[in-house]
């Protein structure tokens, strides 16, 4: 996301909790955490299954030690308190969301949080402190207090409705679609019917207090009928978007701004994919609440994206039709073949985890996506945010970070049906980087200085130092800083993330090296609980001959692939160079292109299209483009194999 927010949801760093999934065995006096969801229920005669599954959506039924999700929700059953967290803090980073460097920079906004208007489903803590009696601290790191809380709220929304306590699960739809606070139809009864099929279907997993919690499969029918005595407004039709997600059309305005045949907002039209293939998948968190995010989006003299989903439910808005091209990702080049999902969160501030409704409904719009458009399901084609490249060396050190080492991919490939699994030989030295997410902390810090922690949290992301030594800088980015990375959440420097593949390029004893940003980059694998997965696919290495090959932020076309009138887009390298001996993941093979874009009718757009081919290479954190004719291509079982 591109917006400069001047009140972003902070929080304090957490310094004495244990590891976040840690699977800590419950301490003495300390229920299991399934006895408190039965105790709840009992005392507020909500069918315990029901209580599950609406905490289940929301939480995975873990606590996240008393820290608040991005969209400042506390504990398993997601209470709500976003006025007690909101803070002054700035965006993770700044720069220009359309990517154009033939075009002006679009202008630097700013955008505040109104706190004095707040939603109702920002503040579900405070209701649930009335209801009970417990004080908010409580709510929001007792987890106990907080699923009472949450039952709660549960039987005063019954009771909202005219209708008597139940044992029947089936009579409680209209109290569970009220539960999020959609004030839109359609999204509450996706969220409603998401609610019972895990009722039908079951679930079951050791939460981090370290014990199970089960969700036994019951057959249910709700009476859906219940949605209507709610009283919320109609789904707003015309949404590219399976029907069942209940997406909303909020179009992002398209039109001239002065008489100058340039200036127009806030995205370009197309006619894709016909005209050029949709590659990329980009998924964003929108360091913004709703409100905030959709005024931005509705803004014609800013930025655009294509869908917008909420963290409480998962609903979805739809902005812009796949054909057109938002402005969003940075860079051009992918913004013109990219599909751009913005998620309602905090890369740091307000908290660590994104909710189970999001994550959902997230990958259920991908895979609708994928399909429609074909789009592979990896690494190399759904991106975040902070893998997109620079355009041209000035753009690197700016590109975003979002959604950072805090988004679940390992979970989110799950849900996509893709998971990530070991391929090949159990020794290639291509290997998929994959963490156990909820166990895998990293020391990050959220604020100025290494001082101010991140809570202790898991995360998606390794860490890589110069030397096989606990004590040794982190890899230098060259393109963002001419010293050592740093732990701050924001600054992907020196990590690789879950699903993205690299070659091994040395191992000595329980370090393990990837040829990564042109050097070497080290951890620390753990034998019993390895860090990466074999894998299989193509590597690019150094065409015999060449001293070093450049490194692109865009694969555009040659000069001679332009016809008159269009402006030649030069050829510029990045910081970066590719050098002999080295390695590296190919995502795909593509052919140089360039949208040529800059009139308000659809008319005047052409597509340049040359002979260059590139290689799509994970060359750092950032996805890559190098020269075919610089590289040859070889699959990894060729690559020699590396003993240590």
């Amino acid at each position: 996301m591109t917006a400069l927010l001047t009140g972003a949801l902070a929080m304090a760093p957490a310094q004495a909790q244990p590891p976040f999934g840690a699977q800590r065995a419950a301490s003495a006096g300390e229920r299991p955490r399934a006895d408190l969801f039965r105790a709840a229920g009992e005392r507020h005669h909500v069918p315990e299954t029901v209580l599950l599954a609406v905490s289940y959506l929301q939480s995975r039924w873990d606590d996240h030690g008393g820290a608040p999700s991005v969209d400042a929700g506390y504990g398993p059953m997601h209470l709500t308190d976003a006025r007690a967290t909101l803070a002054g803090a700035s965006h993770h980073a700044d720069g220009d969301p359309r990517g154009d460097t033939s075009r002006p920079s679009l202008a630097h906004r700013e955008t505040p949080v109104d706190t004095d208007r707040l939603p109702a489903a920002l503040e579900t803590l405070g209701r649930a402190a009335a209801l009970t009696g417990l004080p908010a601290d409580r709510l929001r790191t007792d987890p106990g207090a907080n699923i009472e809380g949450g039952a709660a709220l549960l039987a005063a929304h019954q009771r909202s409705a005219g209708l008597p306590p139940s044992t029947d699960p089936a009579q409680w739809y209209g109290a569970v679609a009220a539960y999020a606070g959609a004030a839109e139809a359609g999204a509450a009864r996706r969220f409603a019917d998401d609610v019972f099929r895990l009722i039908n279907t079951g679930e079951s997993r050791r939460t981090d207090d370290g014990t199970v919690v089960t969700l036994t499969p019951a057959p249910v029918v709700p009476d859906t009928r219940q949605l209507d005595g709610l009283g919320l407004r109609p789904t707003t039709p015309g949404a590219e978007c399976p029907r069942e997600l209940g997406c909303d059309w909020t179009p992002a305005p398209y039109r001239m701004l002065s008489d100058e045949p340039g200036d127009f907002g806030n995205h370009d039209l197309s006619d894709r994919p016909h005209n050029q293939t949709i590659d990329y998948i980009v998924v964003h968190d929108t360091e913004a609440t709703w409100d905030t995010t959709l005024k931005l989006v509705q803004d014609p003299t800013y930025v655009s994206w294509h869908y917008s989903l909420r963290s409480a439910d998962g609903h979805v808005a739809n902005h812009l039709r796949a054909k057109d091209v938002g402005w969003h990702a940075g860079n051009w080049y992918v913004n013109s073949k990219a599909v751009g999902l913005e998620h309602e969160g905090f890369l740091a501030q307000g908290g660590q985890w994104y909710t189970e409704a999001m994550y959902r409904t997230s990958a259920r719009l991908v895979r609708h996506l994928a399909r429609t458009y074909d789009i592979p399901l990896d690494r190399a084609h759904v991106i975040g945010h902070d893998n997109v490249p620079g355009t041209v060396p000035a753009t690197v050190a700016g590109m975003h970070q979002d959604p950072g080492p805090y988004w679940d991919w390992d979970h989110y490939f799950d849900l996509l049906g893709k998971p990530f699994k070991p391929e090949g030989s159990p020794t290639s030295p291509l290997v998929t980087v994959h963490p156990h997410y909820d166990s895998h902390t990293e020391p990050y810090y959220c604020g100025a200085t290494p001082a101010d922690l991140c809570p202790v949290h898991g995360s998606a992301s390794i860490t890589l130092r110069t030397e096989p030594r606990d004590d040794a800088p982190l890899v230098t980015d060259a393109g963002i800083r001419p010293s050592p990375g740093t732990w701050s959440v924001y600054n992907h420097a020196a990590r690789v993330s879950t699903g993205q593949k690299y070659v091994v390029a040395e191992r000595r004893g329980d370090w393990t090296a990837l040829w990564y940003l042109g050097q070497k980059g080290w951890f620390k694998e753990d034998l019993r609980h390895p860090k990466t997965l074999p894998a299989k696919g193509l590597v690019a290495r150094l065409r015999p001959g060449l001293d070093s090959a450049p490194l692109y932020g865009r694969a555009y076309p040659e000069p001679a692939a332009y016809p008159a009138g269009i402006p030649v887009q030069a050829l510029v390298p990045l910081q970066y160079t590719l050098r002999p001996d080295q390695s590296y993941s190919v995502g795909q093979t593509v052919t140089g292109e360039y949208y040529h874009s800059k009139t308000f009718e659809l008319a005047g757009h052409t597509v340049v299209r040359g002979d260059l081919r590139y290689h799509q290479v994970q060359f750092g954190h950032r996805i890559m483009f190098v020269k075919a004719d610089d590289v040859i291509l070889t699959t990894a079982s060729k690559i020699p194999r590396v003993t240590g």
